[in-house]
């Protein structure tokens, strides 16, 4: 870091829990301190209940049994009183702790700390607040009053508290009642009829609800809203629990504790709901401020204000050689006067002033001192802390040799300052690193090792496991679709057409690029199928019956066309074809989708051969109806196109056997990147001159068949199965597995469970595929079936269910067992499934059958004969209901279930007549390739040393493998890593290790970095809580030039701060919180202590508002579909909040609070046009919502595709104004007109909004009338605010018409939030608050100043609801002299912005005109640069021209230079005019001023001025200074009179 004399280095750091100290300004007066804290939106949530969900974490049965201990503890309520909150703490602790094992223990001590499952407990608030809502309970009070303003303020309520209902604390919503008694439970309980009930008003039941274990599959649903620790909890709690046990209901917890019933309990159930939810995990920088504009307020001076008591200093933090906690501990008799020396030292430090050459070794020297101090992790995070007390003595430190050495020889392999980390071996984001995704990260490895640790597992083994990363291939699957049965229109080899290519592809690679774009050698050939004929084959009736298929049009058409192609070349088959398709659209008046009849087909065959034959085609024709081979031929062809599962894409088009839509659009895509892959294989030399590139790629990722459930760009679902493997009530533990023939004893990788509903065909077509997969053979796959039926399963069902068992676990080892089980299906399912009724009692004939088909496979009949002779019904009843709640528990499907389960891949549901063998094939391939073959690897290696060696079979190795890698499956991690072994690390690391540790960090850090300092402090709460092994290799930069600083704690306290510096204060927090300043006396902007008078301390907090839910959505072979408007709610509220999708990346973003949210498109166009595409849904005209769960502080990534719906493929989501007409009259509606069905009056749920729609007329507040004027304004603080008010007031004063004002909230101050409500009333305007988080992939500016510039004009497009359609921003420095109206109704001209051009009237300025000449003249091309503090924004057009999309693609484009965009929201618009029009309005009528300057210039401005300052100290009761009067206020120096009087010519 290169200082000059004289230069401050202010970095301050502190962690969790942590205070920090630095150096303060040199001055003799008092030292202050900074204090800042953040806590959460919602009230307060009981620990004991989180506790209960940080446990079901870890496994569901253990948050009942934490409920059984803390129910049977005991305590009395009086022992409770007189526990404070600590003690309660570590009673919660006592009894949750002992539940699981170490380190997962001490994981859960600190996320209970850290209150991370708060937000779990606010989803199910939100859940109780719909339960209460969705019942008219006259008898009880339960009614939620929300104070209008709030709710107009807080759309997602996530400030509204859960009252008592009625004065009740506990509730059983069951879908039809609410139950506030327990009497009135057991009522219902014991009525048969009220049980049965409707299912269809049965509440749902989510995946992340509290289902107790006991409960029935299929019984009534009785959901408890209630709070451990409550009398009424007990009674609710205990009554459904042996109900459940009965099969009554099915018992569902929702943890709430409604307000009000905190004093019902004890008082260690309430601790932490009285109280905010102060968050840890974010960082706080003070950073000087950037002086460049005059921005403190010298109005008022405001006296201090004490918040709360501020903590003490962190006294173990050392002052100039001295730890004052230690001297306090010896004699603590004198600590006033210990207290005041410290005070006197903290006072006279002074930072050394160091020159440049003292720093060249700054990075080195900071190395040596972190890797040879005691606490190596605790030095780096004290550097980072007290960098400028700290930085002399580095400077001064003798640097070693070895030390230099090796950090030289590692920045040979890796960039000096270059920072990475990887957690088990899987990269991490170190930008995007926080302590709540790291603390998750962490969770999910301890918990796979607690997994593995329980299968007996040897630890070194598991390491390796959790450190193990899969094979690196792509996702890229071709089908490999060479066949006879393909016909090639052209041979790029033999045709004459391309003999001009040369032979030498590395010679011509270029050329091959640049002509593909007019003529590219593609070699097009075609597979021609009857879909008719496919049918019967899915129904297996084509092979039986294969002589009485009655031929279709399609087999017609590949019959003339095999015999064409043979006799008169490819070429004339080809036109054939084109004729066939010519001739069905011409006689049906050219429509596209026209009927094809057999006398189109007839007709096109005579035409195409009629000049090259001698007798008369007809007679051809009938002859080749009779004809055998080309009927054999074009069924074999069918049969292909079966077999490699294109089928039920009408028209598939496969392109080096990658599938791609059939358009054009999706073609040329596919193109570009095909071709990009070949020239990067040429160019490695991977594909030589003589090459079969269509071998090599098919050889390399080729499958056999095309499933898209299988083969899709999403990850697959995936179900853990090691916790259903061994103990005696695991439902995998019963299963006997089949094998293909003559492999029972070998290890199988790959496992198939086969859910299978014994009662439905579908189920026994499943089974036999299941079987017919095994009788085709596998070296690598075994199938276990877990059976199930529906209520109405009869005994042939059971005793179907019984042979199998038997078989299974007796006989599986035979020879024609597969042969036996699949001639049983084929019995079972013709005359006990497929006949409607069973005359008789015909068990014992079924019995003989079967004896009879085990007798013809060689098995004995008579232990079959003797088994189902004494077969228990009720014994398979219990099986089945067993599995029934298994899957249950994994799918939430209640009966019926057809599913696979491949290593824990879950494929649901099945669509029985595509699914075959073939599929069972391709999932044993893909998962044993991608995902299961290094971990079979890696267990063949084990060494078993706690297992019976009995017991060591092949089924317990494959049993394993199926549980390790369906449980690998299912963490999330980056697929990337680093070879951090290659760094050397004697010198220059810091290395922890623990062996028994199953999480293992590596890190390459630069020590002095900011990413260092928000790390350093992670590392430390990790080692503290988990003791990770560690290996930070330490990477310092050689040109030590800036840091920056951060923290991580409940509190960040500054202390020593120097008093007559501008400090200005920024919040560090994870990317998805979105939050605000809600107490604060002070700028935080322009913090300057010397202004505090005698308080120690300023404090400020601030509070998370919500979070953000970002997504991107995309359209398969197409670009995003830029301007989808999308809408977010509640089943009973289903439009709270809307967005539209950005081009960019298909990104879009919205405000969210922890709940159960339901996303949809919004009514209007988007839904007309697109339907959301769901995996397991294929129906293009299905609207549909997606359920996204916010339960954490982590937010959410959606990613959402969407698709057309049928006919409406080619029609444009945003419709032109020129095309309206058009639009209307084909559909009667449009992108624009359709917005105010359903979002005009609706902005952003603001119910004064729906009284001030943009677009109507309407009579105001305080007489006005007219259409609403809508003004956008930024400002942030307390100077920009105090302007502001000036703006305002200007507006409205200069025209009657009703105005709205538009701020983001992002930089708003606490007093001006506070105050503007009032003013609203009393000067009779409206107003709402806005923000929006910057995307994390758009490049983010760092000072603040610019990023305030960047939010007037990157976001309009999405920061504003979708019902707003014009606006005009002004300056909050500016004074408006006329009419807003005049310039809000002006004509655009069909331009989507307006500015007002620099004025060039005055010379004396031609000086400061920079447009005029070098770069800007140029690129402007006559255009005229325009000023950026007023315009006007047609948002409707804006939107539409996807001008929005356009100005964030050149900010990214030149933002990254620090030399462009000097003046961002000015020269932005004015680089993009070209492609972003602007309309030039020339009015100068406006009479808008810059603020500083109108106090001379603007005779108004300081009436103005004492009118808004007056009406603030009335409103807010500031104890200010005396204000200054008009004639006071214009004592600036002349200087800077002429200054500011030049800037404001300048403008004007």
């Amino acid at each position: 870091m290169g200082c000059r004399s004289g230069c401050w280095l202010l970095l301050l750091t502190v962690t969790f829990l942590g205070i920090a100290s630095t150096s303060t300004f040199a001055d003799t007066r008092r030292p202050k301190n900074v204090q800042a804290a953040l806590r959460a939106k919602w009230s307060g949530t009981p620990l004991l209940l989180e506790a209960g969900e940080l446990l079901s974490k870890q496994h569901q049965h253990l948050l009942w049994d934490f409920i059984d201990i803390w129910l049977n503890a005991d305590d009395n309520d009086a022992a409770q009183s007189h526990h404070s909150a600590k003690d309660c703490l570590k009673k919660i602790l006592q009894h949750g702790r002992p539940l699981l094992t170490e380190p997962l223990a001490s994981l859960f001590e600190f996320s209970l700390i850290l209150r991370s499952a708060s937000p779990t407990l606010l989803l199910y608030r939100q859940l109780a607040h719909d339960s209460l809502s969705s019942f008219p309970l006259p008898h009880h009070d339960h009614e939620i009053i929300e104070p209008k303003n709030n709710t107009e303020l807080d759309p997602l309520r996530v400030g509204v508290p859960l009252n008592s209902p009625g004065g009740k604390c506990c509730w059983v919503d069951t879908g039809e009642h609410l139950f506030f008694h327990v009497s009135e439970l057991l009522s219902w309980l014991q009525t048969p009829a009220e049980l049965v009930g409707d299912s269809i008003h049965r509440p749902e039941v989510f995946d992340f609800d509290h289902v107790h274990f006991d409960s029935s599959i299929g019984s009534p649903v009785a959901i408890l809203y209630g709070a451990l620790g409550t009398l009424c909890f007990k009674e609710f709690h205990v009554a459904l629990v042996a109900a459940a046990k009965q099969g009554k209901v099915k018992y569902v917890l929702r943890p709430v504790l409604p307000a009000g019933c905190e004093a019902h309990f004890g008082h260690c159930g309430s601790v932490g709901a009285t109280e905010s939810v102060n968050l840890g995990g974010y960082g706080v920088e003070l950073a000087l401020k950037n002086m460049e504009y005059k921005a403190m307020d010298d109005s008022t001076i405001k006296k201090g204000v004490t918040l709360e008591d501020p903590r003490t200093e962190d006294l173990s933090q050392e002052v100039r050689g001295f730890i004052f906690s230690k001297i306090l501990e010896r004699k603590p008799e004198l600590t006033s006067e210990i207290m005041a020396f410290r005070d006197y030292l903290l006072s006279t430090t002074v930072s050394d002033t160091l020159d440049v050459w003292e720093l060249k070794d700054l990075g080195h020297q900071t190395v040596q001192r972190i890797v040879r101090a005691s606490d190596p992790l605790q030095s780096m995070q004290d550097i980072n802390q007290n960098f400028p007390n700290i930085v002399s003595s580095l400077s001064r430190m003798k640097l070693d040799d070895s030390v230099q050495d090796e950090i030289t020889a590692n920045q040979r392999m890796i960039p000096p300052g270059k920072s990475l980390m990887a957690l088990n071996g899987a990269l991490l984001n170190v930008e995007d690193i926080d302590l709540y995704l790291l603390i998750d990260l962490v969770h999910q490895d301890l918990l796979l090792a607690d997994q593995f640790s329980k299968l007996k597992i040897p630890h070194s083994i598991v390491r390796k496991l959790l450190s193990t990363l899969p094979p690196s291939e792509s996702n890229m699957f071709r089908i490999d679709f060479r066949s006879t049965h393909v016909h090639y229109l052209n041979n790029l080899e033999e045709d004459a057409k391309y003999k001009r290519w040369r032979s030498n592809l590395n010679e011509s690679i270029d050329m091959i690029i640049s002509l593909y774009e007019n003529n590219f050698p593609l070699r097009l050939g075609i597979v021609l199928y009857s879909s008719k004929y496919i049918m019967q084959l899915e129904n297996h009736s084509a092979e039986e019956d294969g002589d009485k298929f009655k031929e279709d049009i399609s087999n017609m058409i590949m019959r003339l066309f095999s015999y064409i192609k043979e006799n008169y070349g490819i070429q004339m088959a080809f036109e054939f074809l084109s004729k066939v398709n010519k001739l069905r659209i011409e006689s049906d008046d050219h429509v596209e989708d026209a009927h094809l009849e057999l006398h189109h087909v007839e007709a096109a065959f005579v035409e195409t051969i009629l000049p090259k034959v001698k007798s008369p085609p007809q007679e051809i024709l009938l002859k080749l109806e009779k004809e055998a081979e080309l009927k054999e031929l074009s069924q074999e062809s069918s049969k292909l196109v079966f077999k490699l599962g294109l089928s039920k894409i009408q028209c598939s088009l496969l392109m080096n056997g990658l599938v791609i839509d059939p358009t054009e659009e999706a073609l040329l895509n596919a193109l570009n990147d095909e071709t990009q892959r070949i020239q990067e294989q040429v160019y490695f030399g991977q594909i030589k001159s003589h090459t079969d590139v269509l071998a090599k790629f098919l050889s390399e990722a080729g499958i056999q068949r095309y499933n898209p459930r299988i083969i899709s760009d999403n990850k697959p679902r995936f179900i853990s199965l090691s916790t259903f493997i061994f103990g005696e009530a695991s439902i995998l533990n019963d299963i006997d597995y089949l094998h293909p023939p003559g492999t029972m004893d070998d290890l199988k990788p790959v496992t198939h469970l086969l859910a299978v509903d014994i009662t439905s065909g579908s189920g026994m077509k499943l089974l036999r595929q299941g079987l017919n997969y095994l009788i085709e053979g596998s070296n690598d796959g075994r199938v276990g079936l877990l059976f199930n039926a529906n209520q109405s399963a009869e005994s042939f069902s059971l005793l179907f269910v019984k042979v199998f068992e038997i078989t299974t676990s007796s006989y599986s080892h035979k020879k024609n067992v597969l042969d036996f089980l699949d001639q049983l299906c084929s019995l079972y399912q013709q005359k006990y499934i497929l006949t409607s009724t069973v005359e008789g009692d015909r068990t014992q004939a079924f019995i003989d059958e079967v004896c009879k088909l085990a007798e013809a496979n060689g098995l004995p009949s008579e232990g079959y004969r003797s088994a189902l002779l004494e077969f228990y019904a009720d014994e398979v009843k219990r099986h089945l209901s067993k599995v029934e709640k298994f899957l249950y528990r994994i799918l939430g499907s209640e009966s019926g279930v057809n599913a696979v389960f491949t290593n824990g891949r879950v494929t649901y549901p099945i669509d029985e007549s595509t699914f075959l063998s073939a599929d069972l094939h391709l999932l044993e391939s893909i998962e044993l390739k991608k995902r299961t073959k290094h971990i079979m690897e890696i267990i063949e290696e084990v060494k078993w040393q706690d297992v019976d060696p009995d017991m060591l079979t092949s089924k317990f190795i494959s049993d394993i493998v199926m549980a390790v890698s369906s449980s690998m499956a299912t963490r999330e991690r980056n697929s990337e890593s680093a070879r951090f072994e290659i760094l050397n690390d004697q010198h220059s690391a810091i290395i922890l290790n623990n062996e028994n540790s199953s999480i293992h960090i590596d890190a390459v850090l630069d020590p002095l970095s900011p990413i260092s300092q928000k790390l350093s402090g992670i590392l430390r709460v990790l080692w503290k809580y988990i003791q990770p092994s560690m290996r930070i290799v330490l990477n310092p930069v050689d040109d030590f030039s800036n840091t920056d600083s951060s923290i991580n704690g409940p509190k960040a306290f500054f202390t020593n701060m120097p008093l007559s510096k501008t400090l200005t204060m920024n919040l560090d927090v994870p990317e998805p919180w979105l939050v605000e300043p809600v107490l604060a006396v002070h700028d935080l902007d322009n913090i300057l202590l010397e202004n505090l008078g005698d308080t120690r301390t300023l404090q400020a907090v601030f509070e998370l508002e919500a979070l953000v839910l970002t997504g991107h959505c995309s359209e398969k072979d197409h670009d995003p579909p830029r301007g989808l408007q999308l809408i977010l709610g509640t089943k009973i509220r289903p439009h709270l909040v809307d967005t539209l999708v950005m081009a960019n990346l298909g990104y879009w973003q919205m405000k969210v609070s922890p709940g159960v949210w339901f996303l949809q498109l919004a009514p209007g166009r988007s839904s007309e046009l697109y339907i959301l595409k769901e995996d397991d849904d294929e129906s293009h005209n299905k609207q549909s919502s997606k359920l996204i769960t916010i339960n954490s502080l982590r937010g959410k990534v959606v990613h959402m595709e969407v698709v057309k719906r049928k006919g409406k493929e080619h029609e444009k989501l945003l419709v032109p104004d020129d095309d309206e007409d058009l639009q209307d009259k084909k559909k009667g509606s449009s992108w624009n007109s359709n917005i105010l069905k359903w979002a005009s009056g609706f902005i952003s749920s603001n119910e004064q909004s729906k009284n001030a729609q943009s677009n109507s007329l309407e009579k105001g507040r305080g007489g006005r009338h007219g259409k609403t004027i809508n003004i956008f304004s930024v400002a942030s603080g307390h100077l920009y605010e105090r302007f502001l008010k000036i703006m305002i007031l200007s507006v409205l004063k200069n025209t009657h018409r009703p105005v709205k004002f538009w701020f983001i909230k992002n930089y708003l101050s606490p007093p001006f939030k506070d105050l503007i409500p009032h003013m609203a009333r009393e000067y009779g305007f409206e107003y709402e608050l806005i923000t929006y988080k910057w995307p994390t992939w758009l490049h983010k500016q760092k000072e603040k100043q610019r990023i305030i510039w960047a939010y007037k004009i990157l976001f309009l497009d999405v920061i504003f609801p979708l019902s707003l359609e014009k606006v005009i921003f002004v300056d909050a420095d500016q004074i408006v002299r006329a009419d807003m109206g005049e310039l809000y109704d002006m004509d655009l001209k069909g331009k989507p912005l307006a500015y007002t051009p620099f004025c060039d009237n005055n010379k004396e300025m031609d000086g400061y005109r920079f447009w005029r000449q070098g770069f800007w003249k140029d690129h402007l091309r006559g255009k005229p640069y325009h000023i950026s503090a007023l315009y006007v924004v047609d948002l409707k057009k804006f939107r539409e021209t996807a001008a929005g999309d356009n100005l964030r693609v050149f900010y990214e484009t030149l933002s990254k230079d620090p030399n462009s965009l000097s003046n961002l929201d000015q020269d932005l618009p004015n680089y993009a005019q070209h492609t972003v029009p602007i309309f030039l309005c020339h009015k100068n009528g406006y009479g808008v001023n810059h603020g500083v300057g109108a106090r001379r210039i603007v005779s108004e401005w300081p009436d103005l001025d004492l009118e808004a300052r007056r009406f603030t100290a009335r409103i807010l009761g500031d104890d200010q200074e005396p204000m200054q009067s008009p004639i006071q206020s214009k004592d600036l120096t002349s200087e800077d009179s002429s200054k500011e009087d030049l800037e404001s010519k300048a403008e004007l």
